[in-house]
């Protein structure tokens, strides 16, 4: 038995067919086309066509964060110093009346130097004094209400980038705790995410027990586990709950699936809107100054080696590689991305495509001086 086993094994195999079948696709005819570049409305943060939990306890600002990266996409400027996908944002709030946004929009503006004739592409609508449920519990399903029709309707006119909902409690009307409906009430909003590319950002409050462990979560696992990404902005304080800093927060990434986990970014609440805290300008001059050239010397590297790097995540993706490569003198996945972004500003580097003109393959190379 064992001599025929081993004849068998040992007999050459062909090619293995490519299956078709209107269920699944062949993985083998993947192999023809180079894989799509993973798409971010807030790099590492939130990413396209999936649903982020924003956790914060009532009154640390979640909302008006929230509303600081509505404008930026609508203005096309940056978010607490980072670069964010430019589009159409739509902002449903059961939390704010027309009156506070207004305010706050105001105010925000002021600090983020954003003029409100800007915000043409910023759909709001206040559920203060109506029924916000986009969605409720019929025994074991989470069936969509009439206001979940027309969120699909608001967001096939607008074609927004972004949609933010505030708050989950009260647009999903569903036991937290129960797994298969926390599962089910993300679903409802991934499906809208996928067919209209587009992101969902969703606000919610951790529970007593979330907030003393510093996970930030409330309810089942059900709803961490269903979404990408988890991020959760606190207040900063003292081992004996003592809060020195009233304005100051901080914004932590607890999960995700496509960048790093554990991140925190200081915050701090200045005339009417949050900024990132930073450190000495000539500090982070010299040290994006460190980060380009690091970056630079393991492209050159790379090369000489004959491997090659692109701008797009996924496989080969330069920030990544270079992170990874035990070569990156302590600078981190996002260092190296600013730097990229940096260095192609600047015209140091490019990409330039190659392969034959049945697989063309990209690659990011340094201009010649």
């Amino acid at each position: 038995r064992r001599r025929t086993w081993m004849t068998i094994n040992a007999t050459p195999r062909g090619p293995e067919p490519k299956l078709a079948h209107p269920s699944f696709v062949s993985a083998a005819a993947l192999a023809e086309r180079e894989p799509q570049p993973r798409e971010w409305v807030v790099h590492d943060l939130v990413p396209l066509k999936q649903v982020t939990l924003l956790y914060g306890d009532g009154g640390v600002g979640k909302s008006l964060l929230a509303l600081q990266l509505a404008m930026a996409a609508v203005s096309g400027r940056s978010w607490l110093g980072r670069s964010v996908r430019p589009g159409p944002v739509l902002y449903w709030t059961a939390e704010d009346d027309e009156e506070e946004l207004h305010r706050r929009l105001f105010e925000a503006g002021r600090v983020d130097d954003v003029d409100l004739r800007a915000l043409g592409n910023l759909g709001l609508r206040s559920l203060t004094d109506a029924d916000a449920e986009i969605a409720r519990a019929d025994g074991p399903e989470v069936k969509p209400t009439d206001l979940y029709n027309e969120l699909v309707e608001a967001v096939n006119w607008l074609k927004p980038g972004l949609v933010i909902l505030d708050t989950l409690a009260e647009m999903f009307a569903v036991d937290e705790i129960n797994r298969g409906l926390a599962v089910r009430s993300i679903k409802l909003l991934r499906k809208i995410a996928i067919r209209s590319d587009c992101a969902f950002l969703v606000l919610a409050h951790p529970s007593v027990t979330g907030m003393a462990s510093g996970r930030g979560a409330s309810g089942s696992t059900g709803w961490s586990n269903a979404v990408r990404s988890r991020l959760y902005m606190s207040r900063v304080t003292q081992k004996d709950g003592a809060e020195p800093d009233a304005d100051a927060r901080v914004l932590r990434t607890m999960k995700s699936n496509y960048g790093p986990t554990g991140a925190a970014l200081p915050l701090r609440f200045d005339g009417g809107a949050f900024v990132p805290v930073v450190e000495d300008r000539t500090c982070l001059a010299a040290e994006a100054a460190r980060a380009d050239a690091v970056f630079l010397k393991l492209l050159r590297e790379y090369e000489a080696e004959g491997r090659k790097v692109r701008e797009t995540t996924g496989i080969g993706y330069a920030p990544t590689e270079f992170a990874n490569s035990g070569r990156a003198d302590g600078l981190t996945r996002e260092a190296f991305h600013g730097a990229m972004q940096r260095l192609f500003q600047r015209g140091v580097i490019r990409v330039e495509e190659y392969g034959p003109p049945s697989k063309r393959r990209r690659q990011i190379v340094e201009v010649p001086r």
